[in-house]
């Protein structure tokens, strides 16, 4: 065998989310999320379009990133604003060591349906989340809030073809490794045709 097959099920197998208020105060080194970002963008992708593009806030950008997030929300939500949800996405960003943006840059020429793009920028998040676990390092991608707000493209730099997808908070957990979930059975997921 190639490469060692016990390895790779067990670093599949305890991936896990882990969030910013579960993390430490240790630092996270640029070199280990380069790291991450190099095996993100051997992710498969129909055509190569290489639809994945990743914005990476550290020290005071990520502070910046934080207080933008929050106000954006405060600026859009009118009378669904809420204190704890203002707080939570301070908080996100504060707590953790690194705030990666993920997005999908849309291929010009639109060779590929967007579905694929988005599965492509997918994978390449696996990719980088199966690295960061390899490291001990926490993550989390998140959607909520205002990634969505055609705002938060144009202050991550994107056009109107781009979609932002969430964004990835890394940090060393300060928890013991989240046991594993209950998942279910490959006969539950699993219909075999052999006829």
């Amino acid at each position: 065998m190639k490469y060692s097959l016990s390895e790779i099920n067990e670093l599949i197998r305890n991936r896990r989310s882990i969030y910013p208020k579960q993390f430490s105060d240790r630092e996270v080194h640029r070199e280990q999320i380069q790291v991450m970002i190099e095996n993100a963008r051997w992710a498969p992708s129909h055509k190569m379009t290489e639809p994945w593009r990743f914005v990476v806030f550290m020290t005071e950008a990520k502070d910046q990133f934080g207080k933008f997030h929050a106000e954006l929300y405060k600026q859009e939500s009118g009378e669904a604003f809420t204190q704890m949800k203002y707080d939570k996405l301070r908080s996100n960003a504060d707590l953790s060591s690194a705030v990666i943006a993920i997005v999908m840059k849309r291929d010009e020429k639109e060779s590929v349906p967007e579905n694929e793009e988005l599965a492509a920028v997918a994978c390449a998040v696996q990719n980088m989340h199966l690295t960061a676990t390899a490291f001990g390092l926490g993550g989390y991608w998140g959607s909520g809030g205002m990634t969505y707000n055609p705002k938060m493209r144009d202050y991550l730099g994107f056009g109107e073809k781009d979609k932002v997808l969430g964004f990835f908070y890394l940090g060393y957990p300060k928890i013991e490794w989240p046991r594993k979930p209950v998942r279910k059975e490959v006969r539950e997921i699993t219909d075999w045709r052999t006829e």
